[in-house]
């Protein structure tokens, strides 16, 4: 792990230099200190005690989601080992609840795994968000709070761009860039850990026998290693495996897209190219190849410049009338 490339670190960075400079290069990048004046911050530097205490002061009342599991796991949620069900389980709770038992296991030299995942600010903690903005995104990017002992989430993408700020503890990320998919041995699309597909090849235990092309993902991976009042950029679909490295740790993140509202779910197109050219014969198949880096992918430029724009038809502009009419004819064929 020591031999992975450090992801680039930046300080002092505002609104105005990260949209010029860290975003173009669409590659993560370590916000040194971006949150460091957050009172969240400050009370994590008290206790674990202080932070929890302060954050129960923001409690709206509304049940939380916490996943819990046993010490074997070793705080790595992840499939069971035949892989008919997961390692860990979730349970319904009242904020208080959860956050009294996480501060409980401090004491614990090898405490159950116990993590509150993904919690939307506005709705359970509204009040934070007034205190706690980042000051690179516009305040209507909401935020979601992880807190959680020492526990590992496998390596994953997200569908946007994010800025997780570390609040309390120590987190490391490890990064893949998009281009790696191949290399990290995606598991199901439809029976997940939480939502994305997972790679599945443990970063620190790799079977190589098994995964030989992990080797070629390491080489392309970069490390982050954040303190409270840190932040860490990941662009769009990279690739990212999470380690919270302390027995209390606290991360608040923003995701958004900042490309326009898509008429289709790119999953979709997904689920619809297996159905309908993944079973080709190989000769069929790199002919779609050849269409679809045309046309969708357009890496010999616009496809269609020869014609005029009212004779493109449906490869045309994709306006909110042709979107329609598009997704009308999808429709009729997929009824059939």
């Amino acid at each position: 792990m020591h031999n992975l490339t450090p992801v680039r670190e930046w300080h002092d960075v505002d609104a105005e230099r990260f949209r010029a400079e860290v975003q173009p290069l669409n590659q993560p990048a370590i916000l040194r200190g971006l949150v460091a004046q957050w009172p969240a911050v400050r009370k994590a530097h008290e206790s674990p005690e202080a932070l929890a205490s302060y954050l129960l002061q923001f409690d709206a009342g509304h049940p939380i989601i916490s996943l819990n599991a046993d010490p074997s796991i070793k705080g790595r949620f992840f499939y069971n080992e035949n892989m008919t069900g997961l390692n860990f389980t979730r349970r319904k709770e009242p904020f208080l609840e959860a956050m009294q038992r996480l501060i409980s296991l401090l004491a614990v030299e090898e405490p159950p795994a116990t993590y509150i995942q993904s919690t939307p600010i506005p709705e359970y903690l509204p009040r934070f968000a007034q205190e706690h903005s980042v000051p690179l995104l516009p305040s209507s990017v909401p935020g979601r709070i992880w807190i959680g002992n020492a526990i590992t989430v496998q390596t994953h993408f997200d569908l946007n761009e994010n800025i997780a700020c570390v609040v309390a503890g120590r987190r490391r990320f490890t990064l893949f860039p998009p281009e790696q998919i191949a290399n990290l041995y995606v598991g199901p699309f439809d029976f997940t850990l939480s939502g994305p597909p997972v790679s599945m090849v443990s970063l620190h235990e790799p079977d190589f026998e098994r995964y030989p092309r992990f080797r070629e993902a390491l080489a392309a991976a970069q490390v982050a290693e954040l303190e409270p009042g840190d932040a860490l950029y990941i662009p769009y679909f990279w690739w990212h495996h999470v380690e919270s490295l302390a027995p209390f740790n606290v991360l608040v993140n923003h995701w958004w897209n900042p490309a326009r509202p898509s008429f289709a779910a790119p999953f979709d197109a997904l689920l619809h190219s297996v159905l309908a050219i993944r079973e080709l014969p190989e000769n069929q198949r790199e002919a779609w190849r050849a269409v679809f880096d045309y046309l969708v992918f357009q890496r010999s430029g616009e496809p269609l410049a020869h014609l005029e724009p009212q004779h493109r038809g449906m490869l045309g502009p994709l306006t909110p009338e042709r979107a329609r009419e598009m997704r009308a004819v999808l429709l009729k064929i997929l009824s059939r």
